[in-house]
């Protein structure tokens, strides 16, 4: 059970991460790195092929010390708790912590989509909200990341440079004023940092 002077103390109430191509690798370096007693929920979408059932769940969670799980309509997020986004749906993020899945259109060819996770996230939590955008093809997450900053909220993006694969880092990177480009490696530890309110950007 996580103390409330760990939970007061963070500076940011959700941690929202976006991926596509490379972006398991990429997860698992993240996901893997943070401490068990992280003190805010996150929500993850990973481009995944609807045409597969996923384990992602499940080999993420075997190398995370936070509990990984699949959202399901009606999840409340919680500390500690990893929810992705399902194989063709949308995950969206409502006041209170409720998440719900859509199989409303595309976006930018993709479903789930980054940006509509991030923009749900952006209207609830406004400047409590922290999103993270790693390695992937196209320019999902950066119409999210604006909606994110134009309410105040921080976006840490993976350095285009080090990401296996640009086009994401890049998109965000020309769509707004990333506030931390870090080397995948280093990601984990500034989420820390940041929602904890040790270290400033």
């Amino acid at each position: 059970m996580l103390g409330p002077s760990r939970l007061q103390a963070a500076a940011y109430e959700i941690v929202a991460i976006g991926s596509s191509a490379g972006g398991v690798k990429a997860l698992l370096a993240v996901l893997g790195a943070l401490p068990v007693d992280f003190p805010v929920p996150l929500v993850v979408v990973q481009h995944l092929d609807p045409r597969h059932d996923t384990i992602l769940a499940d080999i993420l969670d075997r190398r995370s010390r936070l509990r990984i799980k699949m959202a399901e309509p009606d999840d409340v997020i919680g500390p500690g708790v990893v929810h992705l986004a399902p194989p063709d749906r949308h995950l969206l993020v409502h006041p209170g912590g409720v998440l719900s899945l859509s199989a409303s259109e595309h976006v930018k060819f993709v479903r789930p989509s980054a940006d509509l996770l991030f923009e749900s996230v952006a209207e609830v939590y406004g400047p409590s909200a922290l999103v993270c955008v790693l390695t992937g093809t196209g320019s999902d997450g950066a119409a999210g990341a604006g909606a994110v900053k134009s309410r105040g909220g921080t976006v840490v993006s993976e350095d285009p440079e080090t990401a296996e694969f640009k086009g994401m880092p890049q998109a965000v990177a020309k769509a707004v004023s990333v506030d931390l480009v870090l080397p995948l490696d280093d990601i984990a530890d500034a989420l820390v940092g940041l929602v904890e309110g040790t270290r400033t950007l």
